[in-house]
């Protein structure tokens, strides 16, 4: 059964941003972490600057009795919508991909019905930039894996596998990166394989890449398609029969998860994916996605989200991955995650 439309106001689309429509008909801007209207700053400096701001931010809060500020998070969320889209969610153990794909939107990008005055301050909060600073990261870490495998293999067909993807705007955003740094990537079929049980955000993919190879957009002249499996990932053998067919037929495979995989699944699943993923030494050139932080910022942050985040910090994550094929290559942090880029450990 199709989701029902969402009432939407017109307003004016900002010059240089290409718009799709999501299942609800909801037409919303189509993230573009090259464009200055989505870029938010994530040098060390301003990550830092972004980190103090929650922890006052976190030390306010502890000083207020819990069912008090409960009450008043949930007075605020009245007045936005996008506040809403995460407390509506409360019999979930994650925030579903398009609700999260709003928040990364940014305050100067929202439209109706999510552009009140608290929409736009709800989307300032440093954790909502710090999400932002997720993807960003996660696009760039794919790209700069994936430069020196596509320069030295012009031609081969690119399958990107979005695990727990949503609107694969990471990889999306991904492949606008490697247009911009590598003239390779036009001549070479590509491939955005979902994996994730929703539908609303590959159906999202799949509008917003259109939009983005259309006209002089950033991704034209770039021969891709979205293609969706859903995909449980404490079953993983769906996923390593994939990896074995497409590096069979000589394609390129790397693989993402932000916000997903590395986040919210059990240390055996990982563990089983990236063993997937590695297909005996024979699979993924690259595996890029984002580990929610162990700090004592992030786990007094967790403590107000039903979300089942699993805090194990870039540090215990590659005592965990040892074994599976994979190692950390680089590490971007950001204010509760950090982006890592796993290449395959040399075969004995």
């Amino acid at each position: 059964m199709p989701d029902p439309a969402i009432p939407q106001a017109s307003f004016s689309r900002r010059p240089g941003v290409c718009y799709a429509r999501t299942a609800q008909h909801l037409e919303i801007p189509v993230i573009d972490v090259s464009n200055p209207a989505f870029t938010v700053a994530d040098d060390a400096q301003s990550v830092e600057a972004l980190r103090q701001a929650s922890v006052g931010m976190t030390r306010r809060n502890a000083r207020m009795p819990r069912f008090l500020l409960r009450l008043l998070i949930r007075a605020a969320a009245k007045r936005s919508s996008l506040a809403q889209a995460m407390l509506r969610n409360t019999d979930k153990t994650f925030l579903p991909g398009m609700d999260t794909y709003l928040i990364k939107l940014g305050a100067d990008n929202l439209v109706p019905p999510f552009d009140t005055p608290a929409d736009r301050r709800f989307a300032a909060y440093p954790g909502i930039l710090g999400v932002r600073i997720r993807l960003q990261q996660t696009a760039r870490l794919l790209a700069e894996g994936l430069e020196p495998t596509l320069s030295a293999r012009p031609g081969a067909p690119l399958h990107l596998l979005n695990i727990g993807g949503g609107s694969a705007i990471d990889s999306l955003n991904a492949l606008i990166l490697l247009k911009r740094r590598a003239a390779s990537l036009p001549q070479r079929p590509v491939v955005i394989q979902v994996l994730d049980p929703d539908t609303n955000g590959p159906l999202f993919a799949s509008r917003a890449l259109a939009a983005l190879a259309a006209g002089d957009a950033p991704l034209a002249g770039v021969d891709a398609r979205v293609l969706h499996t859903s995909y449980n990932w404490d079953d993983p053998a769906p996923l390593q029969r994939l990896v074995s067919t497409l590096t069979a037929e000589g394609a390129i495979v790397a693989a993402s998860s932000e916000g997903a995989l590395f986040e919210y699944a059990s240390d055996a699943s990982v563990v089983a994916n990236l063993e997937a993923l590695y297909n005996a030494g024979k699979g993924a050139s690259v595996v890029v996605g984002s580990v929610t932080r162990a700090d004592e910022l992030t786990r007094a942050g967790l403590q107000f989200t039903h979300f089942k985040l699993m805090p194990r910090g870039a540090h215990a994550f590659a005592e965990l991955i040892r074994g599976s094929g994979f190692r950390i290559e680089r590490v971007y942090d950001s204010l509760a995650s950090d982006q890592v880029l796993l290449v395959p450990e040399p075969r004995a």
